[in-house]
């Protein structure tokens, strides 16, 4: 029932947004400094924008930077499976020095965005390397008949994917896919297999919620499993593909993540109407392209979303050593051939410090010259991954660890 409510209230409000974005458009077209009808089409600009979407933004990436110089970027989808796809980022016409730059697998969070909120990670990535992304599908528009999608399937994706891509091939986790990350990495090992990875980076990663717990961790806690079943859990409604699916709604997570700074959120969308109001729109087209992209929300399976609330959050499996895959246990002793990264922010209030460099312990097979640690100062969670510091100080690291594992 509340997938449903959800989906009325948004049918309902949907004319009135409709409606305010043409007002808008038609009163902007006017180029008036009259202040009456500046503010009214401030007003329905702002209106028009409190709206949560379903589908993927563009990642809009279309030029790369390589040794200063713009080259074109293509899209290219390179395998398809139902809950995932593995997208290449084709850099076009590079030079013959540059043509052998290090695969990078950018595994994004299935968390409630789409990978597009890593637009900006893969960006900067393709300076230097040639870049794919985990791009993953909303669980509303799957059909159930491709059955469930647990978080071992997401291992199995990622397996596939690093398979897909061949030897040599760098993974670098943002967030909550660290665990899965460690796991595939640490069962490829295992396995002795060719392709298994040549550097891991986890950034910013929940491998240890027992250690300096957020607010995150705390609320993952204080409720047993079956309470976020009962609660959180939902239908896909009609009339969408998915249909009959058990989802944790995107827009779930997203109230979760706005009401933790409802205030900075508030305040940002009275100073885009303000900017609009003063005509100071390229200021505004910041806010508008970044809530563009934050209201763009991704239904969980509720199997993965369960099992990562309870393996991840409240069980601490992977840190514990009886995180099991399809009955095996996992291993990160085996790896030994990896080089390992760890990226945290120095005020990540999402996953704080100390949660992800404690990969760094459960790998105690790796040489310690194969193991970085970097802690950030002055960024919290998304400034791990975006940002000034992410670009100027984060990436250099990252990418300096990528190149140092080759060699």
């Amino acid at each position: 029932m509340l997938y449903q409510a959800y989906q009325m209230q948004s049918d309902l409000m949907s004319p009135l947004r409709l409606m305010a974005q043409h007002m808008a458009a038609s009163l902007w077209f006017q180029k008036t400094e009259k202040t009456t009808v500046r503010t009214l089409a401030a007003a329905c600009d702002v209106m028009s924008r409190l709206r949560l979407t379903h589908a993927r933004p563009a990642y809009d990436i279309t030029e790369a930077m390589v040794n200063g110089q713009p080259v074109p970027v293509t899209e290219v989808p390179v395998q398809q499976l139902p809950f995932g796809t593995l997208l290449h980022f084709r850099k076009e016409g590079l030079s013959a020095a540059d043509a052998d730059q290090p695969r990078v697998l950018l595994v994004a969070p299935l968390s409630g965005h789409f990978a597009t909120l890593l637009r900006e990670t893969a960006r900067t990535l393709l300076q230097d390397h040639d870049v794919f992304i985990t791009d993953w599908h909303n669980a509303r528009d799957v059909s159930l008949s491709h059955g469930g999608f647990s978080l071992d399937d997401y291992i199995d994706y990622m397996m596939q994917f690093i398979a897909t891509m061949g030897l040599g091939t760098h993974v670098v986790a943002v967030c909550q896919p660290c665990v899965a990350a460690l796991a595939a990495a640490a069962l490829m090992a295992e396995d002795d297999h060719p392709a298994q990875p040549r550097s891991l980076t986890l950034m910013a990663g929940p491998v240890d919620c027992r250690v300096n717990p957020t607010e995150v961790n705390r609320l993952a806690t204080a409720k047993p499993i079956e309470w976020f079943e009962k609660n959180l859990v939902s239908h896909v409604p009609l009339p969408h593909v998915g249909f009959g699916r058990r989802v944790y709604p995107g827009f779930l997570q997203l109230t979760a993540f706005l009401n933790m700074n409802l205030d900075r959120h508030k305040q940002s969308f009275k100073q885009m109407y303000e900017q609009l109001l003063e005509g100071r729109t390229d200021e505004a087209r910041t806010i508008q392209v970044f809530y563009d992209e934050y209201l763009a929300v991704n239904d969980l399976p509720a199997e993965f979303y369960l099992e990562t609330v309870e393996k991840v959050f409240q069980t601490y499996d992977l840190a514990m050593g009886k995180l099991m895959y399809r009955g095996r246990l996992v291993n990160p002793a085996a790896i030994r051939r990896t080089a390992l990264m760890t990226v945290e922010g120095e005020r990540d209030d999402i996953c704080a410090v100390g949660q992800t460099v404690a990969a760094q312990d459960l790998c105690p097979s790796i040489r310690p010259y194969l193991k970085t640690h970097h802690i950030q100062t002055g960024v919290g969670h998304y400034g791990v991954f975006s940002g000034r510091r992410w670009n100027q100080q984060i990436y250099p690291r990252v990418r300096d660890a990528i190149h140092a594992s080759i060699a």
